[in-house]
């Protein structure tokens, strides 16, 4: 079955992401919420995405002919013939997936014609298993679940959709217009013509399907991410340098374009956080894993969560 439907579970950094690109792509894509407040959080997510495409395709602009340009792979192709006539159609297809995105408060309705859901809760076990809960009576037969949950496995939450054969894990990069990786990761019940329809589904919508053999807590890119971040906040919790020189002292060392807290913000930090509450001796503040949820929520508390809040570790236009 060839998937038309999407409906997303969640609007933050990434579910807005996922729904833009979806549509964009050419998927009836709607985002449910869970309250008016949410609606306020989102759709300033999604402008900015929308202004994001924009940007990029002023820059594939700016570089016809340079087939060295380092463009945006969920976007394009390929630099080979790109014309101005196609960015004019690019340009008129990203008005499209901005206005055609549906945005519901009501679950039942955002779900009742869904050929795929797609979780994108914040990192939380009980909630993700909650709103599984909830769909499971609302799902037609032939909706297909997956969650890009960054590091809960799917067989944690398996049981809750009711529907554990057609139940996966499809996790993201951030800022997938450019970064298009999409790993698919299956759990013990997973059937594998849905493993293979959900891989179908990331080459649609301009992602590399990165197929996992088993589960691993973090897949393949947070299993070395998470490790590089974790040590990174441990350098400043525990008052060694500041942010800004653990990111300059990795960006003179290895030419990497960023380091790990301009990451961080780009990531999230509530998302960081919610990781950090993980570690083991999290409920410890005396512990390592105790002064990083500290030292984060000092930045939370005060509004600068990140990129999309224009302020974490770094300040943003907004």
């Amino acid at each position: 079955m060839a998937f038309q439907n999407v409906t997303l579970v969640g609007g933050g950094v990434l579910g807005a992401q996922i729904a833009f690109q979806s549509a964009f792509k050419g998927f009836h894509v709607t985002i449910w919420l869970r309250s008016e407040g949410s609606i306020g959080r989102t759709q300033p997510k999604i402008d900015l995405i929308r202004q994001s495409y924009l940007k990029e395709l002023a820059g594939l602009r700016a570089n016809l002919g340079n087939p060295s340009y380092n463009y945006p792979r969920g976007i394009v192709d390929s630099m080979e013939g790109l014309d101005a006539a196609k960015i004019d159609a690019l340009e008129k297809q990203v008005e499209e997936a901005y206005h055609s995105l549906k945005i519901t408060l009501d679950l039942a309705e955002a779900v009742k014609d869904a050929d795929l859901v797609i979780e994108a809760m914040a990192e939380n076990l009980e909630q993700k298993r909650d709103i599984f809960q909830k769909m499971a009576p609302l799902l037609p037969e032939k909706t297909v679940l997956v969650t890009n949950s960054s590091t809960l496995l799917p067989s944690a939450m398996a049981d809750a959709t009711g529907r554990p054969e057609k139940f996966l894990a499809l996790h993201f990069a951030n800022e997938i217009w450019r970064f298009n990786t999409a790993e698919v990761m299956g759990q013990p019940k997973t059937d594998p013509k849905y493993y293979g329809q959900v891989v179908e589904f990331a080459k649609q919508i301009s992602m590399i399907p990165l197929c996992l053999k088993k589960e691993q807590p973090g897949y393949i890119l947070n299993s070395m991410l998470v490790p590089f971040l974790f040590s990174a906040e441990s350098l400043a919790a525990n008052d060694v340098a500041d942010p800004e020189t653990i990111d300059q002292t990795w960006r003179l060392a290895t030419g990497a374009p960023s380091g790990p807290f301009r990451i961080l913000d780009v990531v999230g930090l509530t998302t960081a956080y919610n990781i950090a509450l993980m570690t083991p001796g999290a409920d410890n503040p005396d512990s390592n894993a105790g002064k990083i949820l500290a030292f984060l929520k000092k930045y939370i508390d005060a509004g600068k969560t990140g990129m999309a809040a224009g302020e974490g570790f770094y300040k943003y236009k907004k």
